[in-house]
């Protein structure tokens, strides 16, 4: 399946909005709570510039002061409600969005966890930190800070436009007309805008990535002095990001001078026209200047929308980012829970019975070329397997297929009789070990990282887990590191050697005592006196334990019960080790 995320098509604005709104479906009370607040704030916005209008023709005018203060009263205690509906809404909306941002991100990382090992073969790390990071973080500023604002302008103008249509139609239209101008070029210009600001998230996250990739590699850039290359690629991720932040930049500032000459001309309309209706007889000057209020509360949201806008198109360009991950759905699906040969549940396999079983394997990666083809083979348990072959002939990927890393493009794997794929992760990771060739590591102690994912011994203390690793022979392992299990370790493993790493990986692996141990270049970089060690390790798994291995070390897989020569999309029995070598060297040959 393909998983590039660069050529995800993009979703439209409205079903985007619907997509969004299900996020915000737990937070219903609280955007009732808000929009209550925000009415109430728009209705004495509204309200207050008729009472000035009023109070100017009825008491100002008429010097009757008495009704002046008491309206300046009234006014005031407006006034001093509007500012606590101002912090109000401030208040609400913003735990509204934390609380969002907390979900989405929980979501995305959620979503991230359930797919293939082949979705993060195809994106980079670096722009997938950018989506959890910098984009839900955009979403979230335009709904904690934004909407709110979107939604007070929206219900502003509202009541402006009612109020001046009420106080004088004609001059009212004629107010609004600029308004009509104004909605046209946003419909116009918004899909560009939009499109603008998904290009310079997309840089951005490029930008991530490439500063990523020269983190993860930076001691092979200084082994091989070539700190100009990834100069040159750092500034040509830069400069892309720079020249796409200034284009979307000049597009969402684009709506602020439009939207102000448009108002200018709204106000210049009240006023020529107002006037004339004073001389005419037809208008009061507190009307008239309740109008200019009104209209000044028409276009200063629309000025305040011109800036919302332009951060709602990023919000919607990064909320394309993020959904297009939150809909993706996994291609390792799981099958019903039967034998694959007589549909009934299996319940044990006996030794030197097949715990491992390719049925016309086929399998090749997104967009690349077939790597296994019509592989048929048999792993009894108990026994010990090598795959040999040439660099890229497909030892790791048939590994990855026992592990279910990966799904074959066509046939069938057999865990135990039963489809692989039946088994649940928990089930199939409880069975299976595998000591990869990069081994991972994690940040905090020695004993964290042997521990990782192994739920039966979690409990342990430090004391109890040292008894439990000499009876299975691997407390000598740990007089490898200073400080034993409690020995800090960091992500990058940089305080340790790479041996180091793969010790660590081969204890976590140990210790879950599965039933099938693959062993992928385990031994690859320890000594040869820590290797006889691991061996006199493995031969004290218990006897059903089968052991798949990975080597190019010949003396590794000497005393394996059978050999299997993968290449050419080929897997081969290889019958003696003497012929396994003949095979290695032929392919060695033709590669």
């Amino acid at each position: 399946m393909n998983y590039d995320l660069s050529n995800a098509p993009k979703s439209s604005t409205k079903a985007a909005l619907k997509k969004m709104l299900l996020f915000l479906r737990p937070e219903r009370q609280k955007l009732f709570l808000a929009l209550g607040i925000m009415i109430l704030n728009s209705g004495i916005t509204m309200l207050t510039p008729y009472l000035i209008g009023y109070t100017i023709d009825h008491y100002i005018q008429t010097g009757q002061y008495h009704g002046l203060m008491v309206y300046c009263g009234i006014l005031l205690g407006l006034y001093l409600v509007w500012a606590w509906t101002e912090y109000m809404q401030t208040e609400v909306m913003g735990s509204i969005g934390q609380r969002m941002l907390y979900s989405l991100r929980n979501e995305v990382f959620g979503k991230l966890q359930a797919l293939p090992v082949s979705f993060f073969n195809q994106n980079k790390s670096g722009d997938l930190i950018a989506r959890i990071n910098s984009d839900t973080d955009k979403v979230n500023q335009f709904f904690s800070q934004s909407l709110m604002r979107f939604v007070d302008s929206v219900f502003a103008m509202t009541g402006a436009m009612i109020f001046l249509l009420s106080i004088h139609l004609r001059l009212g239209a004629a107010t609004l007309v600029p308004g009509v101008f104004i909605l046209v070029f946003v419909l116009v210009i918004s899909p560009w805008v939009k499109r603008k600001n998904a290009v310079s998230l997309k840089s951005s996250g490029a930008l991530s990535g490439e500063i990523q990739e020269s983190l993860h590699n930076f001691k092979t850039i200084i082994a091989f002095n070539r700190r100009d290359y990834f100069r040159r690629r750092f500034a040509t991720a830069n400069k892309d990001n720079y020249s796409a932040a200034l284009h979307a930049g000049l597009a969402n500032s684009v709506f602020v001078p439009v939207f102000a000459l448009f108002s200018n001309l709204a106000q210049l309309i009240v006023l020529t026209y107002g006037i004339y209706l004073i001389a005419e007889g037809q208008f009061t000057i507190g009307l008239l200047i309740s109008f200019i209020a009104y209209a000044q509360n028409f276009y200063q949201p629309l000025r305040q929308l011109a800036a919302l806008w332009a951060s709602f198109q990023t919000a919607m360009a990064a909320w394309d980012r993020i959904s297009v991950i939150i809909e993706l759905e996994p291609d390792l699906k799981d099958s019903p829970r039967v034998d694959s040969a007589n549909q009934v549940p299996v319940i044990s396999i006996a030794k030197n019975q097949p715990v491992i079983e390719f049925k016309q394997v086929h399998f090749a990666y997104p967009g690349g070329k077939q790597v296994l083809s019509d592989i048929n083979f048999t792993l009894l348990k108990g026994k010990t397997y090598a795959l040999v072959g040439p660099t890229g002939g497909g030892k790791t990927t048939t590994a990855s297929l026992i592990a279910r890393l990966y799904d074959p493009t066509n046939g069938q794997v057999l865990l135990e009789g039963r489809d692989i794929r039946s088994f649940s992760a928990v089930e199939r990771t409880a069975k299976i070990g595998f000591i990869l060739q990069e081994p991972f590591l994690f940040s905090g102690s020695l004993k964290d990282n042997i521990l990782y994912g192994n739920a039966d011994y979690q409990h342990l203390d430090s004391e109890a887990l040292l008894t439990r690793m000499e009876q299975m022979g691997l407390s000598n392992l740990l007089k490898r590191f200073d400080q034993g299990l409690e020995t800090p370790l960091n992500s990058a493993g940089e305080s340790i050697s790479l041996g180091q790493k793969q010790l660590i990986a081969f204890i976590r692996a140990v210790l879950r005592q599965p039933e099938i141990l693959i062993l992928d270049e385990a031994t690859a970089n320890i000594d040869t006196v820590t290797e006889q060690l691991l061996g006199e390790i493995l031969e004290k798994l218990p006897e059903s334990t089968t052991r798949v291995i990975i080597a190019h070390r010949l003396n590794t897989i000497e005393n394996a019960d059978e050999i299997f020569f993968v290449n050419g999309g080929k897997i081969t029995p290889a019958g003696t080790f003497k012929h396994a070598l003949q095979l290695l060297l032929e392919g060695k040959r033709v590669s």
